[in-house]
């Protein structure tokens, strides 16, 4: 009887086992399969080089970017500059481009779902970019390392998302991978990257000044140049004199915003920072941003200066700065941004639902400072460069050691019918108004009025 109940326990608790090791799989199933059948591996979905030969890859307005051939061979679009200016959303051959739609969404091409598996039936995969605004910035970059991304606010749609250096897929250079001019060409700067922001972070300083220093608005600082702060001298851009706040952003004046900083103290900054999002990752489809990062830890007075205008050991993605200057735009939230449209295949695909971010700052002082942004243009930038937009704007020059500085240049339209968000960056480029301002100006130029 004892040797009946042990084997019964033993069967008990290797159905126990089973049953579990059969949740796991389940589980695991429900959450990877998509990567499970997507995987090189799977041979009947790959060639022997290890090439996609399902699905096609299309922009928003259906041009296709990527697709088979009747004799099974991957193709992209007719056009060199086009292939090399989508490049990084839609991917290469060899895999080597991980944000591209052939390696990152491979599971939908390949028709995949939780019934049927992946048939290796056609499964067209619509990405919310347009190729001619991705065509329009990468020639607006002329090969310069950077990026240039612009999304809607509203819904979240990524509408141009271009990084440079990039090459034409069906032509890698033999040299890719020891010729400088190709550097860091696997890499999507816009996602995957996290780079020093120089005066763009001063809207930042601002929003906290905003909230934290009650007489901010009727203050005024004087600039004669440069500043000295627990010992170190905090220079500037130029002779500003006595102005105002507003003035003062225009103007971006580090020696105000210096003095701004540590007035404000590393807690009030540093929580500004988190708020706006800037240290957290965005999940566009699955594919995370990188983080910015800030070392507040033992901060003085003089480090606390420079970080106040956006250098010390700043660091920032350009999709996380896009965002946020998008929540201002919005009243202080903004949509998550995506970049996949829709999949057509055998089922329908069901409605994306627009998610929101957080707040990124308060409803008040995200008003406040679309004012200051847009006073920015008339006084500093010149209107008459972004004609029919109701641009707002912050500039940035970010100085990184060695070699000209960055080049930046982010904010948003408030036209209704262009609720878009921006951001561009040139390493190494030079004056962000300049360099920057003026390749923003070309992509948005297209978009607002147009070719």
């Amino acid at each position: 009887m004892k040797k009946v109940e042990r084997r019964a326990m033993v069967c008990a608790i290797l159905a126990l086992v089973l049953a579990a090791g059969l949740g796991l799989f389940l589980v695991r199933y429900v959450t990877q399969g998509g990567k499970w059948v997507s995987a090189a591996f799977n041979r009947h979905l790959y060639n022997t080089e290890g090439v996609l030969m399902t699905g096609a890859v299309l922009d928003r307005d259906g041009d296709i970017l990527s697709d088979i051939t009747e004799n099974g061979k991957r193709t992209y679009y007719d056009s060199e500059g086009v292939r090399k200016a989508t490049l990084h959303a839609v991917g290469d051959l060899q895999g080597s481009i991980g944000t591209g739609a052939l390696n990152a969404f491979a599971n939908k091409l390949t028709g995949w779902n939780l019934f049927t598996g992946a048939s290796g039936s056609r499964r067209n995969l619509y990405l919310t970019i347009d190729a001619r605004y991705n065509y329009e910035a990468w020639q607006a970059l002329n090969g310069r390392a950077g990026t240039a991304a612009v999304y809607n606010y509203k819904t979240g749609e990524v509408l141009c998302m271009v990084s440079s250096p990039t090459y034409d897929p069906l032509n890698v250079p033999d040299d890719i991978e020891t010729n400088d001019r190709y550097k860091g060409a696997y890499l999507n700067r816009f996602l995957s990257a996290a780079f020093t922001p120089g005066s763009v972070y001063k809207t930042v300083t601002l929003a906290a000044a905003l909230e934290n220093i009650p007489d901010l608005e009727s203050r005024t600082w004087t600039c004669s140049g440069s500043t000295i702060i627990n010992g170190e001298t905090i220079t500037c851009s130029g002779t500003h004199g006595e102005q105002h706040i507003g003035d003062a952003f225009a103007n971006s004046c580090n020696v105000a915003f210096a003095q701004i900083a540590v007035a404000l103290g590393t807690e009030a900054l540093s929580e500004a920072t988190e708020q706006a999002g800037l240290t957290a990752s965005y999940d566009l489809d699955g594919l995370p941003t990188a983080k910015g990062s800030f070392n507040w830890e033992g901060m003085t007075e003089n480090r606390l200066a420079w970080a106040g205008v956006g250098q010390d050991q700043d660091l920032v993605n350009p999709c996380g700065l896009m965002v946020y200057m998008g929540a201002i735009a919005n009243g202080g939230k903004a949509a998550r941004p995506y970049l996949i449209l829709k999949t057509e295949g055998l089922l329908p695909a069901l409605p994306r639902v627009t998610r929101q971010t957080g707040t990124l700052v308060k409803s008040g002082t995200a008003e406040k400072l679309a004012e200051l942004l847009s006073e920015n243009v008339t006084k500093t930038y010149g209107a008459e460069r972004f004609p029919n937009m109701d641009l707002c704007a912050k500039s940035g020059t970010a100085e990184v050691g060695e070699g000209s500085p960055h080049a930046w240049f982010a904010g948003f339209l408030r036209n209704p019918d262009a609720p878009y968000a921006f951001v561009v960056l040139v390493e190494h480029g030079g004056g962000g108004n300049s360099v920057a301002g003026t390749i923003a100006g070309k992509i948005l130029d297209v978009i607002v009025n147009g070719y």
